[in-house]
This record gives C-alpha cells, sequence and structure tokens, in this order.
C-alpha cells in the first residue's frame, strides 16, 4: 500500500512540476512579447498612436528564420486586447528558392477593426495574404500616419531584425491559435 501511495506521489509531483514548468513558459511569452510591444512604442511613436485605436495587437517577439534553399520560420506570440493577454498564437512559413542564412526578428500586428478580429478568432489559422489587407508599416509609411489616414484592416511593425538572411517579409505565414 506504501508501495503505491508513493508512487502517485511521484505522479503527483512529476505531473506538478510538467503543468508548473509550461505556465511559466507561457508567463514568459506573454512577458517578452508586453515588453517587445512596449520597446516598439518607446521607438516608433506611431505604433503607439496606432495600438490605442487598435481593436487587439498581436505579437511575436522572437521569430527565427533559417534556410538553404528550403527554408522555415516559426515563433510563438500572444493576443492583447485592451492590454490584457487573451490567448497564445504561432507563426509558421516555409519556402523554397535562393536563399541562405538565420535571421532572428519580431513583428506586430495591430488589429483595427471588428473584421481584423473577427477573422482571425474564426479562422483555422489566419495566412498572412489572404483575409483582411494588411499594411507593413516601415519608416516611410510611418511618417504619412495619422489618426484620420488609419483605413486598413491590420498595420505590421517588424522588429529587432538580427542575423544574415537576404529579404523580409511576413506574407505567407501562418499564424494560428494555440490551445494552451
Amino acid at each position: 500500500m506504501t508501495r503505491y501511495l508513493s508512487s502517485a506521489a511521484v505522479l503527483s509531483a512529476a505531473l506538478f512540476i510538467t503543468l508548473a514548468g509550461r505556465a511559466l513558459a507561457d508567463d514568459a511569452i506573454v512577458a517578452d512579447a508586453n515588453a517587445a510591444l512596449q520597446s516598439l512604442y518607446g521607438s516608433e511613436p506611431v505604433a503607439k498612436m496606432i495600438g490605442e485605436k487598435a481593436k487587439a495587437v498581436l505579437v511575436f517577439p522572437s521569430i527565427v528564420k533559417a534556410g538553404f534553399i528550403v527554408g522555415g520560420q516559426y515563433g510563438e506570440g500572444v493576443l492583447f486586447e485592451n492590454g490584457k493577454f487573451v490567448a497564445h498564437y504561432n507563426s509558421v512559413a516555409a519556402s523554397y528558392g535562393l536563399q541562405a542564412g538565420v535571421q532572428k526578428f519580431g513583428y506586430a500586428l495591430f488589429l483595427m477593426n471588428d473584421k481584423a478580429l473577427e477573422y482571425l478568432n474564426s479562422s483555422d489559422g489566419w495566412e498572412l495574404g489572404v483575409g483582411p489587407s494588411i499594411v507593413i508599416v516601415d519608416k516611410g509609411k510611418a511618417k504619412s500616419l495619422t489618426t484620420m489616414t488609419l483605413k486598413d484592416d491590420v498595420y505590421a511593425f517588424i522588429f529587432d531584425q538580427k542575423g544574415l538572411m537576404a529579404g523580409l517579409g511576413i506574407q505567407g505565414s501562418k499564424i494560428t491559435r494555440l490551445e494552451k
């Protein structure tokens, strides 16, 4: 009998450690995404202005992209609504062509209206380039944006680019909600 009790105790402890570790990892992703978003707001005032008008913000603090002829990228992120964590997501992409290298970057998608948020919530994985219109905001585009000119469904900011890989885009990435 004590052998069964000690086995149950060991199994319970292992389960607790596993779940606690997963919760800490989930909390770390939320913290990383929030820190990345605050850093973006600090470096790009127009991102903060757009964030104040957005229905939700989907933040991927760290996407890793690698390839040699065949390439791929992966990263996890979170959705914030009204500054509060809502759900976990991942971003996955594959590519083929003349490419070589490794790169790390982050990106934030500002969902500006109910249509964009509804599409994210109702689709079984959102393929960027399909669905709501997306505007990638670079330095030139940022200069022309005001609260009066915000007309598109989604605005994307790419940040913290590091590594050696020619070309960068999020076109064709698939974003899927994770059940955590």
